[in-house]
């Protein structure tokens, strides 16, 4: 279950403005562009007829926050705190993982591939349009990789995959993948027959 700390000073603050609000309002935690680099932590109102089904109810004093369920793992171990300075008052969110939700470092090969792949690689892909999708790991240590979107087809993809792609994962997995090969690579190889 992920935790979000929310210290007392900010569940005072959220409590006094909640008294402001209608009554069943509670708070909603969400990170907006999650698994990217741009990932930011946000705080909102969220009345009773906006909780949904798959939310996940965090209890505190007085009030509720609520994570959606895209969000929920990207929270794991945020903060949230109510900071008093010369400047005044201000609310500051610090989720850890929110660039890159919490994998734990015993998952298989093939998972922990997978999010680097959906959290690292895939947000550099999306300015051209395009997405990779990990197929398998081989026995011998190599990940195939289907490219979608607008790298299908493109002349580039070679390029891409062998100096971006191939090198960000091998450095990420060193000893544990041998090389990256692109599926379509990998059916029009050496082995096809005409």
């Amino acid at each position: 279950m992920s935790q979000i700390i929310i210290s007392e000073s900010a569940q005072s603050h959220f409590g006094k403005l909640l008294e402001q609000q209608p009554e069943g309002t509670n708070i909603r935690v969400f990170v907006v562009n999650p698994g990217t680099q741009n990932a930011e932590c946000g705080v909102s109102y969220c009345p009773q007829d906006a909780v949904e089904a798959t939310d996940t109810e965090l209890k505190f004093e007085g009030f509720s926050a609520y994570v959606d369920e895209l969000s929920l793992p990207f929270l794991e171990d945020a903060e949230i705190d109510f900071v008093t300075d010369k400047m005044g008052s201000q609310l500051t969110l610090k989720a850890p993982n929110a660039k890159m939700r919490k994998v734990s470092d015993d998952a298989p090969l093939m998972e922990r591939v997978e999010y680097v792949i959906q959290t690292q690689v895939n947000p550099q892909l999306a300015g051209h349009g395009g997405h990779i999708n990990l197929i398998e790991i081989t026995e011998d240590k190599v990940a195939v990789i289907q490219f979608g979107g607008g790298c299908n087809g493109c002349s580039m993809v070679d390029v891409t995959l062998k100096d971006g792609i191939e090198k960000q994962l091998l450095e990420e997995f060193s000893g544990e993948l041998n090389g990256v090969r692109d599926v379509t690579e990998h059916a029009h190889g050496d082995h096809s027959y005409y």
